[in-house]
């Protein structure tokens, strides 16, 4: 069996990032929307709808749980890293993503040359609740129904 097929036959590895690549995609398509204009730059940011960072976490720990048995070892340390990441995504973001709106103010509210206006802070680095639980939900569909 070469590396690829190798690759191919791990589930608990490809389950995991092709839900991160779709909430990504997802992310996009409803950022395009919003904003009325193809936004291809979403793909790679963090922050927004859903959560992908909740998805990947929560697919993996699915489909350990569904692969090793929800009484086992692997599904308990994926479990509590999936805690970890969504806490993180949804409490300690949320609040960057507060002082950065902050600081965007701050930035744009005073007298600046043109060329300071180039590098404003991101805004989207945070997730909101409900984008946790989206990007958890469409990790764990996801897995259940792969694996």
């Amino acid at each position: 069996m070469n590396f690829l097929d190798q690759i191919a036959a791990m589930k608990l590895l490809i389950v995991p990032v092709i839900a991160w690549f779709i909430a990504q995609v997802l992310k996009v398509i409803i950022q395009s929307i919003r904003e009325k204009q193809l936004k291809l730059r979403y793909m790679t940011s963090s922050g927004g709808m859903p959560s992908a960072h909740s998805a990947i976490v929560c697919a993996l720990a699915t489909a350990m749980g569904r692969v090793y048995g929800i009484d086992s070892g692997a599904f308990a340390i994926s479990t509590i890293l999936a805690f970890i990441v969504m806490y993180d995504a949804a409490g300690v973001r949320q609040a960057v993503d507060k002082q950065s709106a902050a600081l965007d103010h701050l930035l744009t509210s005073f007298p600046k040359t043109p060329p300071e206006f180039e590098h404003f802070l991101e805004n989207l680095v945070g997730h909101t609740r409900f984008q946790v639980v989206a990007g958890a939900a469409l990790g764990v569909l996801l897995a259940w129904w792969w694996i």
